[in-house]
């Protein structure tokens, strides 16, 4: 996403360190991994340092955020999810899994991809276009990407919306109201529904489980 506010700290570069050691490892061709958490929990932040570890090693890492790819518009979802109520709509639902699955497709072949990059300054959706030649690895990133098929590694962030409130905030990417908490609590229950698809763990300490 465009101008994303990035708070990295020496939990996630520890936690990425011992991460990239799992993925040089396992290393292949066209490798992909998935990292899933809550609201707040250090998904971007991980993947950025991931991302930039790996090509200290001549691997080139593309990260995808998957809450590029919403059904809704960001400047009417809040609305939407008001409207047909957010235990109705809040979930594995509300993505594009089709669209996520073509980039993967793109991706593996090594063919140019264009997809939607929301732009958090004016909640606008711009396209993005990425030629996958020569891109080594993908890392998908967002609350579900874990749920996401043909992923070579899936980590959880145990990190839940009642222990990121401050991050949230600092974020300052989301209003404080009630329609607000309501889907965070969507949103763990949906996460929590996923977290056996997990190969890797970091728990609440932020410390790495393999």
């Amino acid at each position: 996403m465009l101008e994303d506010v990035l708070l990295i700290k020496q939990k996630h570069r520890d936690a990425a360190e011992i991460i990239t050691n799992e993925i040089l490892e396992k290393k292949k061709n066209k490798l992909i991994v998935a990292i899933s958490g809550e609201s707040g929990s250090g998904k971007s932040e991980l993947t950025h340092v991931i991302a930039k570890n790996l090509r200290k090693y001549g691997i080139f890492a593309k990260p995808i955020h998957i809450d590029n790819f919403y059904n809704t518009l960001p400047l009417e979802r809040a609305a939407w999810r008001e409207k047909k109520g957010v235990e109705n709509v809040v979930g594995l639902g509300e993505y594009q899994w089709d669209k996520i699955d073509r980039v993967i497709d793109d991706f593996k072949n090594n063919r140019k991809s264009t997809m939607p990059c929301v732009d958090l300054v004016t909640e606008q959706i711009d396209e993005l276009t990425t030629d996958f030649k020569g891109i080594d690895m993908l890392i998908i990133d967002g609350l579900y990407a874990i749920k996401t098929e043909g992923v070579d590694i899936r980590i959880l962030i145990e990190l839940t919306y009642h222990e990121t409130k401050k991050a949230q905030t600092d974020r300052g990417k989301e209003p404080d109201n009630p329609l607000r908490w309501a889907v965070l609590e969507q949103e763990h229950k949906t996460v929590q529904s996923i977290q056996n698809k997990a190969t890797i763990r970091i728990n609440k300490d932020f410390k790495v489980i393999i």
